[in-house]
């Protein structure tokens, strides 16, 4: 969703969620229940060759609660690399307006 995009490029976002799911577990967790180590974390806001992409310091995972679920609570840290974010940002002035 362009919005939490927005709000992680821009450094207010500093979690993303992902629902405790069999899928999410898998590529969270090792099999015996450790976190897997990962470096980073790629966004993309669309399907498009030129969609708008950001790599985020992956700083680990931990539980947490959104909208009133148990979630896993991704850890993200510095913005490491954009891609064809101009737009984004332009569009998000002009609506500050």
């Amino acid at each position: 969703m362009k919005k939490w995009f927005i709000e992680i490029l821009e450094g207010r976002k500093v979690e993303e969620y992902r629902e405790i799911k069999p899928y999410w577990t898998k590529r969270l967790f090792e099999e015996n229940g450790s976190p897997r180590h990962y470096d980073i974390i790629v966004f993309r806001n669309g399907y498009a060759k030129d969609a708008p992409m950001m790599k985020v310091e992956f700083k680990g995972v931990k539980d947490g609660e959104f909208m009133g679920k148990e979630v896993y609570a991704i850890q993200l840290g510095k913005i490491l690399e954009t891609e064809n974010c101009e737009r984004l940002w332009k569009l998000e002035k002009e609506l500050k307006k």
